[in-house]
């Protein structure tokens, strides 16, 4: 009976053991990622933070990935080159504004008057051919992987204390911005200004910067910079950010097939819910808020800065083929929305 009782309680803390086993051993192996957004945390509880909280949730222990804002561990400017090296496993951001290497990183961020409506930018890559051709463009990537973009809010002016009513008063004024946007803007005499992301709000406040053309009213609310500028330019030189999310090639491939899927699974999730954040935010704000004056070039005006922008967009293709191509689905697709008029264009 001594022995007997001996085996059943060795065997029972053996089974035990054999039980906790797969737990311990997956807690050993669990995958850790560092991702970095472009964004600081006030705009990235909304456009990533929701995203990791329910992928960490739904992975359920086997990973984990660690959300950063803008420049907490790299600057956004070196991002791309974080994640190639592996310094970063993953990042949210546009081609323009985290540099990266490809012919086509021009037309992530705005680019100007590709679409009017945030919807537009997710029907480009999904059904006329977008897709395949970051696809493509990252392909030729050492060590980079593109996993697929999204649709942001449209571009606004806002600025501090000088009113934007015509082209001539864009002249001078400081602003912190998108790239490709920007250098557009700088024809009219606008001044693209780079600083941290977290340093805008006080070089408004100090005078180094007169405004942002960096966001819409949403953001510009979220963010805190409506409480500084006190005006907002109804004029959108275009009507969605174009992001993505990227990752470093050998940290993806370590990751399993269904924690693959799951990633992009909460990807569209994110995406779906900016879509609803933004353009809610965008009407609500610009009836019920008050805390900027609105203002706008008269459509007249405004009108040669939409022709203008087809001398940048035939300027842009002539880069490289792949960006030709990228430009011609740009002008198929403007044509196709104006043909079928409401509710796709109101004139």
């Amino acid at each position: 009976m001594t022995t007997r009782r001996k085996f059943i309680t060795t065997a029972g803390v053996a089974g035990a053991a054999a039980l906790a086993a797969p737990s311990q051993i997956q807690a050993a192996t669990k995958i850790k990622w560092r991702l970095q957004t472009y964004s600081g945390a006030p705009l990235g509880a909304h456009v990533i933070k929701p995203q990791i909280e329910a992928f960490n949730k739904a992975a359920n222990g086997e990973m984990e990935i660690e959300l950063y804002y803008a420049d907490e561990l790299v600057p956004t400017s070196e991002l791309f080159r974080a994640m190639q090296s592996g310094t970063l496993d993953a990042v949210q951001s546009d081609d323009a504004t985290m540099a990266s290497p490809v012919d086509i990183s021009d037309f992530g961020g705005y680019f100007p008057f590709s679409t009017r409506y945030s919807l537009d930018l997710p029907v480009l890559f999904e059904r006329y051919g977008l897709n395949e051709i970051w696809a493509e463009a990252y392909g030729e990537v050492e060590n980079v992987t593109w996993l697929g973009a999204g649709a942001w809010d449209p571009l606004h002016i806002f600025t501090v204390d000088k009113p934007i009513r015509s082209l001539a008063d864009m002249a001078g004024l400081r602003v912190f911005g998108v790239p490709t946007a920007g250098r557009f803007l700088a024809r009219y005499g606008l001044i693209p200004v780079t600083v941290p992301w977290e340093d805008v709000e006080v070089a408004m406040q100090t005078g180094e910067l007169d405004g942002v053309a960096w966001c819409g009213f949403t953001e510009a609310y979220e963010v805190g910079w409506a409480d500084i500028c006190n005006y907002a330019l109804l004029n959108n030189v275009t009507g969605a950010w174009c992001g993505s999310y990227f990752a470093n090639s050998e940290s993806w491939a370590k990751v399993p097939a269904h924690l693959q899927e799951l990633f992009k699974i909460s990807m569209d999730q994110s995406h779906y819910y900016r879509q609803v954040w933004y353009w809610g935010g965008e009407a609500d704000l610009r009836v019920n808020g008050n805390k900027m004056e609105l203002t706008s070039i008269p459509q007249e005006e405004w009108n040669t800065v939409v022709t203008d922008a087809e001398d940048f967009w035939d300027e842009l293709a002539s880069r490289s083929p792949r960006a030709a191509k990228v430009i011609d689905i740009f002008k198929k697709y403007t044509e196709v929305m104006e043909k079928a008029g409401v509710p796709y264009r109101y004139g």
